[in-house]
């Protein structure tokens, strides 16, 4: 938009030089009309005089139109400023119903603990573990709740992964969060279940009247049947996980899905500069990025086949926008803004889709 506004700014200001040019040319020509009649003069000065009317209302359709585009701009300013309060009020809305709830809980486990206090004795570690935890795990879930989006948000990004999978036959989510997938499973009549180590989230899940417990993802998955899954999707996990931990999920995968079986991985792309900057390193649980290519390595390593590398979240407001003109010059500076902006403003996430055959 500013470019927009800049270059209307200069359209402008060529309108109004060339209006004040031609109103010098007449000047000096009234100054040389004498009381004795000069048709040759008059003609030139009505011509002249018919020129400053068309530039008059050039500039003023000038003027219009970068009025017109301000008007637009700064409307457009106020209700993204309005946007923005309206989402972070949201957002602390929605942390707010947490807390509450993990208040209530905290109450109640408080009075079981005075109770023992009272009796005078000394309350086992994991009678207070069972009241730290709940606190952890809720600025967790404050955070994905700040900084991961709206869960109507992530639904529409995520939607496209219900392709990936079958009609019948479960489908596991691991580390299922606010549960978003698997609300996009049941809307579909596709039968799925959800493990998360986080309290908060997996109460979240059960509000809403999802399958889903609590429980380490290696564990949970370990604890199926070989052959038994017909899915299994995770989303923003496996930058999370130790390079030995994600070798494991891989393996464990492959073994627990059916023949025909598919696996989704989604994680965070780092051959997105920005998004490396801006949302890989914000999250301080983040152990490491994972590189697209190096996950389809090991996926095939495995044994699964057919990987596909799809991509997701495309940044094109932060693009750097080409330069008009159609020279030698311009054309080389568009090149380079092009490769810049694949490398900074690559698409900010990206899933790995592997199937066992």
């Amino acid at each position: 938009m500013r470019r927009i506004l800049e270059k209307l700014a200069q359209e402008r200001q060529h309108k109004e030089n060339d209006f004040a040019q031609k109103l010098g040319e007449i000047k000096k020509k009234t100054q040389n009309i004498s009381f004795l009649p000069n048709p040759t003069l008059t003609k030139d000065l009505i011509a002249g005089l018919t020129q400053l009317i068309e530039l008059q209302s050039a500039l003023t359709d000038a003027k219009d139109k970068e009025w017109d585009a301000l008007g637009s701009n700064h409307v457009g300013l106020i209700f993204k400023s309005m946007e923005w309060r309206v989402d972070k009020l949201a957002a602390e809305y929605e942390d707010v119903k947490i807390l509450m709830k993990k208040f209530i809980l905290l109450r109640e486990k408080l009075t079981r603990l005075l109770a023992v206090l009272e009796e005078k004795k000394m309350p086992a570690a994991a009678e207070v573990r069972e009241i730290l935890e709940p606190l952890e795990d809720w600025q967790y879930a404050g955070f994905e709740n700040r900084f991961r989006g709206y869960e109507e948000e992530v639904k529409k990004q995520q939607r496209n992964y219900l392709s990936c999978f079958p009609k019948k036959g479960m489908v596991l989510d691991l580390g299922c969060g606010r549960g978003e997938f698997l609300d996009l499973l049941r809307e579909n009549g596709i039968e799925a279940a959800g493990v998360d180590s986080n309290s908060q989230m997996v109460d979240i899940c059960l509000d809403k009247g999802l399958r889903c417990q609590k429980g380490d993802i290696l564990e949970n998955l370990a604890g199926w049947e070989d052959g038994s899954l017909a899915g299994i999707f995770s989303s923003q996990v496996i930058e999370h996980l130790p390079p030995a931990n994600l070798k494991r999920l891989i393996e464990l995968s492959y073994q627990k899905l059916q023949p025909s079986g598919t696996l989704v991985l989604e994680t965070i792309n780092p051959a997105s500069v920005f998004t490396l900057v801006q949302i890989f390193y914000l999250d301080l649980s983040h152990q490491k990025p994972i590189h697209p290519q190096a996950l389809k390595f090991m996926l095939e390593a495995t044994g699964f086949e057919n990987v596909e590398i799809k991509y997701s979240i495309a940044l094109e407001s932060e693009r750097l926008k080409n330069l008009p003109g159609a020279d030698e010059h311009t054309a080389i500076l568009n090149q380079n803004i092009d490769r810049l902006n694949d490398l900074l403003f690559a698409p900010a996430n990206y899933a790995a889709i592997a199937r066992r055959e």
